[in-house]
C-alpha cells in the first residue's frame, strides 16, 4: 500500500515521484560482483580522496546498518551532532569515525558482511511506502522528504560508490541504463534547490538535457518563492544546458567541478542561468 505522494505541498516542486524500489536487489548483486572481482591490491587503492576501496566499502556497510536500524527496526541510538556542528560536519565526522573503526576488518570479512546486511537493505527498500515522510534530502531542500526521494537518494549513493570502486580498480562506469537513468533522474531533483538564489521573472524556464540511453530532459520553472520541476514544459526555455551522462553524474557528485562540466557542455540562451544550473550538487558536500 502506497499513500499519496503529494501529502506535503512543498514536495510538488520536486517533480513526479520516482519508484526505485525494484532496482535495489540488482544494485546489491552488482556490488557483490564488483567486490568479489577485486584483486587483493585493489582494496588499498584510493577510491575517493582520503579513502581506499576498503574504507569506502566499510562506509557502505555503515549506511546499510544505519538505514535498517533507523527505518526498519526503529532504533534510536547512535551519535548526535555536537553543539554548533553543521549537518555536513556531523555526517562527515561520524562517517570518518566508522571507517577508522573498521580498518582492522579484512576485505573478506567486509565482503561477507556487506553481502548479508546489504541484502536486507534491498529487501527493506523493496516494499517501502513511497508516499510517507522520511529523512530530509538536504541537497534537494526537502526536510522531511518523501520516501520516494529518500529511497532514490540511497540508490544513487550505492550506485555512485560502486562506480568509485570500479574506477579505483581500473574499470569504466557501468553503462547499464536501467539504474543510471533513475540515478540521473534523482540527481536532477536538486535543480530547484540549486537555482533557489537565482533571480528570474515568474515563468522563466531552465532546461537541463542529458544525452544517451539513460538521459532525459528536466525543466525548472521560476514560480512564487523559488523554482519548480512540476510546471509544464513550454518548449521555450530561457536557457538550455546539455551534458553527456558521464559528465552529469560526476558533476552532481563533485567528481568534476562545475567549471569543467560547463566547459564541455552545450549551452543555448541565457548563459547566467545555464551556469547557475551547472552548480548542481546532489550529495552532501
Amino acid at each position: 500500500m502506497t499513500s499519496q505522494p503529494d501529502t506535503n505541498p512543498g514536495w510538488r516542486r520536486l517533480g513526479p515521484p520516482i519508484d526505485a524500489r525494484g532496482l535495489f536487489a540488482a544494485e546489491h548483486a552488482a556490488l557483490m560482483d564488483t567486490l568479489r572481482g577485486l584483486a587483493p591490491g585493489d582494496w588499498e587503492r584510493e577510491a575517493v580522496p582520503g579513502w581506499s576501496v576498503r574504507d569506502l566499502v566499510a562506509h557502505l556497510l555503515g549506511d546499510f546498518y544505519g538505514r535498517l536500524g533507523r527505518d526498519r527496526d526503529g532504533h534510536r541510538g547512535g551519535p548526535a551532532p555536537a553543539p554548533g556542528e553543521t549537518l555536513e560536519g556531523f555526517i562527515h565526522r561520524i562517517n570518518q569515525e566508522w571507517v577508522d573503526a573498521h580498518r582492522r576488518v579484512s576485505a573478506a570479512a567486509l565482503t561477507g558482511t556487506v553481502d548479508l546486511v546489504g541484502g536486507q537493505v534491498a529487501d527493506f527498500f523493496g516494499s517501502v511506502d513511497l508516499g510517507r515522510a522520511s529523512l530530509g534530502v538536504s541537497w534537494a531542500g526537502a526536510d522531511p522528504a518523501p520516501m520516494w526521494l529518500d529511497s532514490a537518494r540511497d540508490l544513487t549513493e550505492f550506485w555512485t560508490h560502486r562506480q568509485q570502486i570500479r574506477h579505483a580498480a581500473g574499470q569504466e562506469t557501468d553503462p547499464d541504463p536501467r539504474s543510471l537513468s533513475v540515478v540521473l533522474d534523482t540527481f536532477l531533483r536538486a535543480l530547484p534547490h540549486t537555482l533557489r538564489g537565482t533571480a528570474a521573472p515568474s515563468g522563466t524556464q531552465v532546461q537541463v538535457g542529458i544525452g544517451g540511453p539513460a538521459g532525459g530532459t528536466w525543466t525548472a520553472t521560476a514560480v512564487a518563492g523559488g523554482w519548480s520541476l512540476a510546471e509544464p514544459d513550454t518548449g521555450r526555455p530561457a536557457a538550455r544546458l546539455g551534458l553527456d551522462a558521464e559528465s552529469a553524474w560526476r558533476l552532481c557528485t563533485r567528481g568534476i567541478s562545475p567549471a569543467t562540466a560547463f566547459a564541455s557542455a552545450r549551452v543555448d540562451g541565457d548563459r547566467r542561468l545555464a551556469e547557475a544550473a551547472c552548480r548542481i550538487v546532489s550529495v552532501v558536500y
